[in-house]
């Protein structure tokens, strides 16, 4: 859209005219020589006297305008645009195993499928921070590296499928990876905000090189806090034994939490889910708030250059005129 930066140099276009109505002609100056015989000369023989053409005038007139539209300084501004800012650093590592197809939550919804859902709303908030998304199952990999666009985090981890890094769960292995991924980041860009993990399970770890309590350590010494979600159905009992999430390994998640300085949450199903989110709020608020910027190009250079270009004729018609 266009913008004009300052709008108030619009109340010089009627100068000229003001100078020309209101302020006298000059008047010539000092000694004149009086010579008797001029009024005996014929009056052809004297220099002819010319007035300004219109075409002149126009001319003139066309240059002051276009020096007025280059002194308000039109631009025209782009669409908005997000500007990364030095907040808090957030990696969410989910786990997509096997197990989290299981729909045991409201409304016959699989975990992974409310994971998405309070998750995505949990990423929107985080204006001002990097946030970067993490899957695992039986191998880690990044889905989506740190960045301010919350948008396509959040449509990274809507597109998720169960199984896509394998039905085993390598909780150890996603710490490890997540500590590689934010130890790189530094070193790249030199951040230097606070840094968070996420580690959303529903199971306990069965696969992986990494042990999780080895990892956590490991985590401390990065100065990596650590929050864990087990997700499922709180086991209850049954006439043959318990139903339920009966695979979470509790213990281990809270040990991770406890080591890094971190919290363990238990979410059975999308309300507590959607707690435990809010809760995390308040433990590690947005640092900042989201800034946008709109790219500007300036136009004023368009009547200033045919401004100065139309002077040349202009002056070489005054020349020629006098």
């Amino acid at each position: 859209m266009m913008h004009i930066d300052w709008p108030w140099m619009l109340l010089l276009l009627p100068l000229p005219w003001l100078i020309s109505r209101w302020v006298p002609a000059a008047q010539p100056i000092g000694d004149a020589v009086f010579l008797p015989f001029v009024s005996g000369l014929n009056a052809d023989s004297l220099p002819a006297t010319h007035s300004p053409s219109r075409i002149y005038k126009a001319l003139l007139v066309l240059i002051w305008v276009l020096l007025v539209l280059a002194a308000i300084r039109p631009q025209w501004l782009g669409e908005p645009e997000p500007v990364p800012s030095t907040g808090r650093r957030l990696l969410l590592a989910v786990d997509v195993s096997g197990s989290m197809g299981t729909q045991d939550m409201a409304g016959d919804a699989s975990r992974l499928q409310v994971v998405q859902k309070v998750a995505g709303d949990f990423i929107q908030h985080r204006r001002g921070d990097q946030v970067g998304l993490i899957l695992f199952g039986t191998r880690p990999y990044l889905q989506a590296p740190l960045t301010s666009d919350l948008h396509t985090v959040t449509e990274f981890l809507d597109e998720t499928m169960i199984g896509i890094a394998g039905t085993q769960t390598a909780i150890g292995d996603a710490i490890g990876f997540a500590i590689k991924r934010l130890r790189d980041d530094t070193h790249k860009n030199q951040h230097k905000g606070d840094t968070v993990l996420i580690l959303l399970t529903d199971g306990s770890n069965d696969a992986g090189i990494m042990p999780p309590i080895e990892a956590a350590k490991m985590a401390a010494a990065e100065k990596l806090r650590i929050y864990t979600i087990g997700v499922g159905s709180v086991a209850q009992p049954g006439f043959f034994g318990t139903g339920g999430n009966s695979d979470l390994d509790e213990d281990t998640l809270k040990q991770i939490a406890q080591i890094t300085g971190g919290e363990y949450f238990r979410a059975a199903d999308a309300s507590s889910l959607q707690q435990v989110y809010e809760r995390i709020d308040q433990l590690e608020p947005s640092a900042a708030r989201q800034q946008w910027y709109r790219p500007r190009a300036e136009w004023f250079p368009w009547p200033l250059g045919l401004a100065l270009f139309l002077s040349v004729p202009a002056v070489l018609w005054s020349r020629r005129w006098h």
